[in-house]
């Protein structure tokens, strides 16, 4: 009797292992075919944390009124318990089935994958998680992937899962268009000669997709390029004005007159061309993403339109001056200090097309 249950219980365990070892491989491959979570503490992956946080936020803007029709926008990708004032105006007003993320390429990531320069970084997850579900990937990515010269990107999911600026941007996606895709870009350190190499066909093989599929900018697909703004203080090596209270009113107001001068009103190669020659030494962690995504968007828009993007700047503020958010038991935290020693601006920028509403046939 001993000797059957001790067979029973061998033949069982066998069988277990014959399980395991046959269908391991294919749940493994399945998690791999997901983009994994890289800040479950600055950002939020519960949609019910995530509700609570966007009723706050639509409490205290009652009577705001914003813009419509969005085709790009520059969203800040900091802990959404300092910035979540920044995300809000954006993505209340973004509405498309389609958007293309311009993230940045941090000095962190940049050592652990060799620090690679004067390309872009594309990922083949088949999904990247999200808040509360998964969120899935357009077709656009292998349209791109399929036509871009290899010289000028390379596939590196490495990167990708090390990166949290384009993930910020998920669970507010989700919130406001819960079916939408995205096409994740990684944009590496290069001069603006680089960016215009690249960003022109780049753009050209993003409009014959917008063609080739019947849709219209700012409806069916945006853009939208992740950044916060100077990163300021003793941890930064970046204290130029000091580190004091009128120091800070320095950094911010410096922060502000290059958003306002460069990135508002009527968008063109000259003044990216001119934001990419200031933010040199500038500590912006998108002193690429912002150029580089907005002169794509700047030069899809005109294969559509005979006019080009204009610019709003919806908010600006920083960790100093906000601090957080009076919203508790929401499952988020900081991931960093605040102080006049150690600060972070950020903002939110809205681009739609100026006077001409976007055709759908491409205007050469």
């Amino acid at each position: 009797m001993f000797f059957g249950l001790q067979s029973e219980r061998t033949m069982r365990l066998t069988l277990a292992v014959f399980l395991f070892m046959t269908f391991f491989p294919a749940f493994q491959a399945s998690a791999q075919d997901v983009r994994p979570i890289r800040d479950s503490v600055g950002f939020c992956w519960n949609p019910v944390q995530m509700e609570r946080l966007i009723s706050y936020l639509a409490s205290i803007e009652k009577g705001h009124t914003y813009p419509e029709r969005i085709v790009a926008g520059i969203s800040p990708h900091d802990d959404y318990l300092y910035a979540g004032r920044m995300y809000y105006p954006l993505f209340r007003s973004l509405h498309t089935g389609q958007i293309v993320i311009f993230g940045v390429t941090h000095g962190t990531v940049r050592k652990e994958i060799g620090d690679p320069r004067e390309i872009l970084l594309l990922d083949d997850y088949k999904e990247w998680s999200g808040c509360g579900k998964n969120i899935g990937i357009s077709p656009l990515r292998d349209y791109i992937f399929s036509r871009l010269d290899t010289s000028m990107f390379r596939l590196d999911n490495k990167a990708h899962r090390l990166e949290h600026s384009i993930e910020a941007l998920v669970p507010w996606i989700q919130y406001f268009n819960p079916n939408a895709t995205i096409t994740p870009i990684m944009v590496t350190a290069m001069s603006f000669e680089r960016m215009d190499e690249i960003s022109k066909p780049l753009a050209q093989i993003i409009a014959a997709y917008v063609a080739e599929n019947h849709l219209t900018l700012g409806k069916d697909i945006a853009f939208l390029c992740s950044s916060d703004a100077n990163h300021y203080g003793k941890d930064f090596s970046n204290s130029p004005f000091g580190m004091d209270d009128a120091a800070h009113a320095m950094g911010t107001a410096q922060d502000q007159r290059i958003a306002s001068d460069f990135l508002t009103w009527q968008i063109d190669t000259i003044k990216i061309r001119m934001l990419t020659s200031m933010l040199k030494d500038i500590v912006w962690c998108g002193r690429y993403s912002i150029p580089f995504g907005m002169l794509t968007a700047h030069k899809i828009a005109t294969y559509f339109s005979k006019t080009s993007l204009n610019g709003t700047l919806l908010r600006y503020s920083d960790t100093y001056s906000e601090g957080t958010l009076p919203v508790t038991k929401t499952g988020m935290g900081t991931t960093a200090i605040f102080s006049l020693e150690h600060w972070v601006g950020f903002f939110s920028a809205a681009y739609s097309l100026d006077f001409v509403q976007a055709t759908k046939t491409p205007v050469r």
